[in-house]
């Protein structure tokens, strides 16, 4: 069953920020969902505050948001957290100036990760491996990879995603990588990433939020909701993107509302503002 209005209205009664997912929250791919460039604006017209939380790590922030506002939704870079700046934050403090990197991902992790001059682009002779989401993957990145981790380099993965919904249907994500890299390394990564709750609290911070006053809205049971209970926030599944109603019958993951989309949250938070 869906949440009811007043189920909502309740919920909406605890929390004074939100933290979207985006990739089957927001859009599938280039196709916007169904209310929410409406509920965005609806917040921020009602006071309610809002980040941007993805796993994804395939596009900057200043990407995110230019993608963000051809569909007609405002949110400065500065408001989206991926998961690349995340696992840039955690290695920052960590890792020494001039550590050597090897960044298996797209253009956008290697700038996240190498941007700044702080960590040296390496090949095999890594001390760190970080891998993400990678559309350009070959056989020769994942060897590049493997031999690295092998020789002793930590491994360090954005997230654990098997997959990410596009308008074709659901796709390889970064924790497809992850089993190709384990299988031949026999290692596990350190997951920066949702269900860690590192973004969430994150989230808070910019909002200058308690985590319990922040509703997590996501997509996937085992990482959004999961990440958003270990925070401490309250969380919405919606059913546009990865998780299903079936999952919810076999999981222990409960979120504390479940939306078919977004446009019944939206219908409410436009009856509290008139």
């Amino acid at each position: 069953m869906s949440a009811s209005v007043t189920e909502i209205e309740m919920l909406l009664g605890q929390v004074r920020g939100v933290a979207f997912d985006m990739d089957g929250v927001l859009y599938r791919g280039e196709q916007p969902l169904p209310a929410a460039a409406e509920l965005v604006k609806e917040l921020a017209r009602c006071g309610l505050g809002y980040v941007m939380v993805t796993n994804n790590s395939t596009k900057t922030p200043e990407q995110y948001a230019a993608k963000l506002a051809g569909m007609g939704i405002g949110v400065p870079a500065g408001r989206i957290i991926t998961s690349g700046i995340a696992t840039r934050d955690w290695m920052q403090l960590r890792y020494p100036a001039g550590t050597r990197v090897y960044v298996l991902g797209m253009p956008a992790l290697q700038e996240a990760i190498l941007g700044d001059g702080r960590f040296v682009a390496a090949g095999r002779d890594a001390e760190v491996v970080v891998s993400g989401a990678d559309f350009t993957l070959t056989y020769e990145k994942l060897k590049i990879a493997t031999l690295a981790i092998r020789d002793g380099a930590d491994w360090i993965a954005t997230n654990a995603d098997r997959t990410f919904p596009s308008e074709e249907g659901l796709i390889p994500g970064s924790g497809a990588i992850v089993a190709a890299l384990a299988a031949a390394t026999d290692r596990t990564p350190r997951v920066i990433g949702k269900p860690e709750p590192a973004m969430v609290l994150r989230a808070a911070d910019i909002l200058g939020l308690s985590p319990s006053e922040v509703l997590m809205i996501g997509d996937r049971l085992d990482t959004d909701v999961l990440a958003g209970k270990r925070a401490g926030a309250r969380t919405a599944l919606v059913l546009t993107g990865v998780s299903s109603r079936a999952d919810l019958a076999q999981t222990e993951i409960m979120p504390d509302l479940v939306l078919d989309d977004l446009r019944v949250l939206l219908q409410v938070v436009r009856e509290r503002r008139s």
